[in-house]
């Protein structure tokens, strides 16, 4: 990968999951989409180990815990518009936006072409 170092996606709680659990799908749409937006994109949840999902309050069938997942914060609003456009461009069909990420996946078993608000 071109902006990313493998560490980025691994679990925050310590447990050594992570890169190698990353789906290659996400990753390779992940990048093309930092090039497109042409801003850094700050990982601030990829991967999760089942235990660290419960902890953070993820849902029991959170898209992180299988590696199809990641949240990128967003410390202004025209980095969020150049990043969502990024995200599209590149191919993503799942995209939620919190009050300082957007989240981004791409599990096949769950809706796709929408955009949810996190609250």
């Amino acid at each position: 990968m071109k902006h990313f170092r493998p560490y980025e996606f691994d679990c925050s709680c310590g447990c050594g999951k992570g890169h190698k659990d990353m789906n290659k799908d996400l990753l390779t749409k992940l990048d093309a989409a930092r090039g497109y937006a042409d801003v850094p994109f700050i990982i601030s949840s990829a991967f999760r180990c089942r235990k660290h999902n419960s902890n953070v309050g993820g849902s029991k069938t959170s898209s992180h815990i299988k590696g199809l997942a990641v949240d990128i914060f967003c410390p202004s609003s025209s980095d969020r518009f150049d990043m969502l456009q990024g995200l599209m461009v590149a191919g993503f069909k799942r995209i939620g936006a919190g009050p300082t990420y957007l989240h981004c996946d791409v599990d096949p078993d769950k809706t796709q072409n929408c955009m949810w608000v996190y609250k």
